[in-house]
């Protein structure tokens, strides 16, 4: 699965929209954000790491790293 539709999978899970997201990364950072912006980014897995972690954050959830099992 590819960073967009995991993204948009999560978002639809917590009653969340692409939009949302993009305001909540324009209000938690010094950037502007548009759907647009970050469809795009997600699409072409360029997001940062900072970003996706922001994301996380509006989702409530947590990014991690770990070790493979």
């Amino acid at each position: 699965m590819n960073a967009i539709n995991e993204v948009k999978m999560l978002a639809a899970q917590k009653g969340l929209t692409l939009t949302y997201l993009a305001e909540y990364l324009s209000k938690h950072t010094n950037k502007k954000y548009s759907l647009d912006s970050l469809s795009k980014k997600l699409r072409a897995n360029t997001i940062r790491y900072s970003e996706m972690k922001i994301i996380a954050q509006a989702l409530n959830m947590e990014l991690t790293i770990q070790d493979k099992k």
